[in-house]
């Protein structure tokens, strides 16, 4: 497995989606439902575009777990990379959310299929700063290269640099924190959408870096290992050109295939010379999300990346020859309760 680009992914069908208001003061890419659009048909649209990223991910040989939400009261559980990220190692950290509607997308049923499909020994829960007024979303609020162990972070009101730092602390990255504006001066939400690190390619928006010295040392460090970056432009920005995620698939033939999933609107957005430096290390695979981006997000945000080993289904356990003479004797073993029950009724 790829230590940057994840094979399998959590996806949430969120039901009844629709752009939160709770997070439209400090959200620049948000947008409003269209006049004369009604909720239900807001809802029924980006169920369509949420179903066609799921099958685009699993043509490309990306494991999809996707998770059913009625709830009306979650508008953007859509995104749940700002609740949840999982580390090699079998590591997973659960975070603090700015938006009080959007606390309660945090889901025990996601963290139990984790832990019975995956590897995992640690939950790291940061969620209890939350009454401190202290945030941290997720790989929205953070970049992560995990091939340099580098958190990238645009601080904001949903990306605080204490919890960068103790998050740093706990799970060996290097804090990379700056300032992120946009030609209004307005700080850039999440980092998400103004960079996607990959392997081998780097998206990033070095211009809304208004500290020069910072914006170079960030080049600097994003170079280091000798990724290519591509300079993307405040539109670019916009139209969520940064908002892409490397992931691997497989091709029918079970060979790896790097991709680089972003919506339509993004790859649309693109430079001939900038897909063709994407290219060189991994394959564009776009979808088109119109709905869902006038949340203000688009399709890293929708991908949380299973970054763990996977545990071997029963099938594909080896058994040895001794378990198996084993099982040719006693094919089935009754448990303690079922001896008990044998005993009382003989």
């Amino acid at each position: 497995m790829s230590a940057q680009a994840p094979s399998a992914v959590i996806l949430i069908r969120a039901e009844r989606f629709v752009p939160n208001p709770a997070t439209a003061a400090d959200n620049a890419f948000q947008r409003d439902i269209p006049s004369g659009q009604s909720e239900d048909a807001t809802s029924s649209k980006a169920l369509a575009e949420m179903d066609a990223l799921a099958q685009a991910l699993r043509d490309a040989g990306v494991r999809v777990h996707v998770f059913r939400d009625e709830d009306h009261t979650r508008p953007d559980s859509v995104f749940p990379n700002n609740w949840l990220s999982t580390h090699a190692g079998g590591y997973v950290a659960v975070y603090p959310m700015y938006a009080s509607n959007r606390r309660h997308e945090r889901r025990a049923d996601v963290l139990e299929m984790l832990k019975s499909d995956y590897r995992t020994q640690t939950i790291v829960d940061y969620s209890g700063l939350e009454p401190d007024g202290i945030f941290l979303e997720g790989t929205g609020a953070m970049v992560l290269d995990h091939v340099s162990r580098v958190a990238y972070m645009a601080v904001s009101h949903r990306a605080d640099t204490h919890v960068l730092e103790r998050f740093c602390s706990d799970f060996s990255y290097e804090p990379m924190a700056f300032e992120a504006v946009d030609s209004d001066g307005v700080p850039v939400y999440h980092t998400n959408v103004l960079a996607c690190v990959g392997t081998d390619v780097a998206l990033i928006a070095l211009e809304m870096i208004p500290d020069e010295q910072r914006r170079e040392q960030v080049r600097e460090r994003l170079t280091v290992n000798g990724r290519t970056v591509v300079e993307l432009t405040e539109q670019q920005i916009r139209d969520f050109a940064g908002n892409a995620v490397e992931l691997c698939g497989r091709t029918p033939e079970g060979k790896r295939r790097y991709i680089m999933a972003m919506s339509g609107r993004a790859r649309r957005s693109l430079r001939p010379d900038q897909v063709a430096v994407i290219e060189e290390s991994c394959e564009i695979v776009s979808v088109d999300i119109p709905t869902i981006e006038l949340a203000g997000g688009s399709v890293r945000c929708m991908i949380a990346g299973i970054h763990l080993d996977r545990r071997p289904q029963a099938s594909e356990v080896e058994l040895t020859e001794a378990v198996e003479a084993i099982n040719e004797e006693h094919p089935t073993t009754p448990d303690g309760q079922d001896v008990a029950e044998a005993d009382v009724e003989s």
